[in-house]
């Protein structure tokens, strides 16, 4: 999404952008705080955000009809979940929201996303929730699938399903806003018009992909639904927010406002 911000490959005008590279929950949390400018976030975080932030139309991650895995060591039903312990990569990340919906009743434990598939391999957890390239990768570590919670969503819903997007402080004003906006969707357009070179680029960031599978796993969450959510893909953000809120899991309700 940002290889033409970072190497200056899109003319930015006056404005400079400074790359600050972390995991989404640490993202979440940071943006609690209204550390960045413009950051990228998980959807459930959004939910805690939205008087600061505003969420851009571009930037998304969706997943259509799949989305994060829940992955074992030993083998288990998705119905059997409430009797194992689960680990999560964060208590405001969209992946934990869904399987919450899924299924309310289980133990969970917090723990960085990329550590999430050797702590089942330890069996430190009996399952793990994997929101990364281990979607990819699980079964070569010897794992399980439990469940696909975009699978799930899409036969509950009939959407797509929102688990990340852009979002830019209010306080920076309208025109501001349009700016950026404007350059991070052209970025975007950038990156996927010139896939071959901005693909080179993210692989540095990709952890254990060859380029074959980091080319699958970019074609899944960056694509023409990053550039726009869509109608449906609009209506999906508002319905995950609406059940997190039903199901007690979002204290309140929040409508979403797109720039």
């Amino acid at each position: 999404m940002f290889y033409a911000l970072a190497k200056g490959k899109i003319d930015t005008g006056e404005f400079e952008f400074v790359h600050e590279l972390d995991d989404i929950e640490a993202l979440n949390q940071a943006a609690l705080e209204g550390k960045y400018e413009v950051t990228a976030v998980s959807i459930h975080a959004y939910a805690y955000l939205h008087e600061r932030y505003a969420l851009l139309t571009c930037g998304a991650s969706m997943g259509e009809g799949y989305g994060p895995i829940l992955v074992s060591s030993v083998p288990f039903t998705a119905d059997q979940l409430s009797e194992h312990s689960i680990g999560v990569p964060g208590e405001r990340t969209s992946a934990l929201l869904v399987l919450k919906l899924f299924q309310p009743d289980f133990e969970y434990r917090v723990i960085p996303f990329d550590q999430i598939i050797p702590s089942v391999q330890r069996q430190e957890v009996d399952a793990g929730l994997v929101i990364h390239e281990g979607q990819l990768t699980y079964l070569g570590d010897g794992l399980h699938k439990v469940l696909d919670v975009g699978e799930w969503w899409l036969k509950t819903t009939g959407l797509p399903l929102p688990l990340g997007g852009n979002v830019i402080r209010r306080d920076l004003g309208e025109d501001t806003i349009h700016q950026v906006s404007r350059l991070i969707k052209e970025s975007i357009q950038y990156g996927l018009s010139h896939r071959e070179e901005a693909l080179a680029y993210a692989l540095q960031f990709g952890r254990g992909l060859d380029s074959g599978q980091a080319d699958e796993f970019v074609g899944m969450y960056v694509n023409e639904r990053t550039l726009d959510y869509g109608e449906d893909g609009k209506k999906a953000v508002q319905l995950l927010l609406n059940r997190g809120h039903e199901a007690g899991i979002i204290p309140h309700r929040v409508e979403v406002d797109f720039i």
